[in-house]
């Protein structure tokens, strides 16, 4: 049947026609998959509760812990309590640490539920008075809740680190004393400043390539602590060229959400493994993907991929910061969430226009499960915004 639908695109009202056949939801299991995959997964917020939305978060646990068991079931990893759950934007280290106590006892009732969660510093405001060995101890206060719960540790990177650091030296001291302690071999992520733009210069220089080197220093000394590193600069060659210096055991999370299907496929040099925000909303997409891959057919991973490709980066489009909006308008869409509400009032960082063209290039990646459904919740946003 036919599903049409006025939106505002180009300027003006117009009518669309979906033609997506949406992807078919299937168990799947992560041992299955030629890649580690992690979706980096957002919070449900609870619009129920009296609360002032842009200084205290209410989330709603059931249907937040519900969306990872989702995850799961795909076959996808979570990566609990990382930006894509507002870290920094709403939602705070105590919430954080809630949220990761919650995410963990639920995946000890699962015996495939692959999980790895975000310890950073952002318990900390960054000031003349934060010096190194405050950060230190702040990464080390919440690396300590995290293996006391039996969760493997995510390592976040740290405005505050950023503000102090006075050049690459204090990063290496800093992640050389935090690697030598963890547990367990953690995953670094690197996040660029177009996600974030406080942590512009990080790893103590403005130049990619030479934070990269830096970097690289740290990981090459730590080896037997770091399962991989993210990184997140929308850059494929800078991606590929660190990779390459990689050692042999450390992998690449690819954190590119505008160039992931061609990274994770990788070339006669290696490939990416992933860690990515856009995976939660294109879950189903992802998890098919994988299995393909799986299966040695490409050409069926590609087909699957390279659609979800121009909404990931309509989603992630600059601002790149406010894609957790898009994130959680699809999960809405998808009736994953019953309202479009977000922790920290951020479902209005995103313009009406912005979420039409979300909307119609969701159904392209047939990533609506419900085409009939998405039409409704889509008809509610825009009535509120005068569009009839």
């Amino acid at each position: 049947m036919a599903r049409t639908i006025n939106l505002p695109l180009d300027g003006k009202i117009a009518p669309y026609q979906l033609t997506g056949v949406p992807i078919e939801l299937k168990t799947r299991d992560a041992k299955d998959f030629p890649r580690v995959v992690y979706a980096a997964a957002h919070v449900v917020a609870d619009p129920l509760q009296d609360n002032d939305p842009w200084l205290t978060p209410a989330i709603d646990w059931e249907r937040t812990l519900a969306f990872r068991h989702r995850l799961w079931d795909l076959g996808l990893g979570v990566a609990e309590a990382m930006d894509t759950a507002q870290r920094g934007m709403g939602l705070g280290w105590p919430e954080a640490r809630e949220l990761i106590r919650r995410a963990l006892r639920e995946a000890r009732t699962r015996k495939d539920a692959l999980i790895a969660c975000g310890a950073g510093t952002d318990h900390l405001t960054p000031g003349p008075d934060v010096t190194v060995d405050t950060i230190i101890r702040a990464y080390e206060e919440q690396i300590e809740a995290i293996e006391s719960e039996g969760g493997r540790i995510i390592l976040m990177a740290s405005r505050a680190l950023a503000a102090a650091a006075k050049g690459p030296d204090d990063y290496i001291r800093v992640y050389d004393r935090i690697l030598r302690q963890v547990k367990e071999p953690v995953i670094i992520h690197w996040l660029g400043e177009m996600f974030d733009p406080a942590l512009a210069g990080y790893w103590g220089n403005a130049d990619h390539i030479r934070a990269m080197s830096t970097s690289l220093q740290v990981i090459e000394a730590n080896a037997a602590k770091v399962d991989g590193i993210k990184i997140s600069l929308l850059s494929k060659e800078k991606e590929v060229a660190m990779r390459r210096q990689l050692p042999k055991a450390v992998r690449m999370y690819t954190g590119d959400d505008f160039n992931y299907a061609e990274l994770i496929a990788g070339d006669e040099e290696g490939h990416s493994d992933a860690l990515l925000g856009i995976f939660d909303a294109i879950a189903p997409a992802a998890s098919a993907a994988m299995d393909a891959l799986g299966r040695h057919s490409n050409n069926e991973f590609f087909d699957l991929l390279d659609p979800t490709v121009p909404l990931s980066r309509h989603i992630f489009k600059a601002p790149t910061r406010f894609y957790k909006t898009g994130v959680v308008f699809l999960a809405y869409l998808n009736g994953l969430q019953d309202h479009f509400v977000m922790v920290g009032g951020q479902q209005s960082t995103r313009s009406l226009t912005h979420l039409a063209e979300l909307f119609r290039l969701a159904d392209k990646a047939r990533v609506l499960a419900d085409p009939d459904l998405a039409v409704s919740r889509m008809k509610q946003v825009l009535a509120v915004h005068g569009v009839q």
